[in-house]
């Protein structure tokens, strides 16, 4: 599996949106729109790739001075439980350390918080609604 940052508008990142809308939005009855899309040209674009299919992805949002925000993590259904979210947290955390960011942060899916406690994530808000279902800001310390 090689881990890669995208460039946006490439193959690559048609893939990304592909693969984000197949899981995080179709389930919910949700699309991107051109303006959302438009909008990731500036974000770090995370994708785990078996030769030319993806097989997962994230992206990172400069936040605050030192603080990224996790985005749009995904992991093809079938490919769930194997390591690949793990590979690609993994990947995500050093490419923040690397950009001089000392805190990750994110809003993660009530579902999606196990996995990232096991990655030594904590919750740090009460539950509340984002996109029709239940999620936790999530933070973790980057040493």
């Amino acid at each position: 599996m090689a881990l890669k940052i995208i460039d946006h508008g490439s193959r690559e990142y048609q893939q990304m949106v592909n693969l984000r809308n197949d899981i995080l939005r179709k389930p919910l009855g949700l699309s991107f729109s051109p303006d959302e899309l438009e909008k990731e040209k500036d974000e770090i674009l995370i994708g785990a790739f078996e030769e030319d299919k993806m097989l997962g992805c994230c992206m990172l949002v400069k936040e605050a001075p030192g603080v990224v925000r996790l985005r749009q993590m995904a992991v093809s259904n079938n490919l769930q439980g194997k390591g690949i979210g793990r590979a690609i947290m993994n990947f995500a955390e050093n490419i923040a350390r690397d950009r001089g960011y000392k805190k990750l942060v994110m809003h993660a899916r009530k579902t999606a918080v196990g996995f990232y406690e096991h990655l030594g994530y904590s919750i740090c808000s009460d539950e509340f609604q984002e996109v029709t279902i239940p999620h936790f800001v999530m933070e973790k310390n980057l040493r």
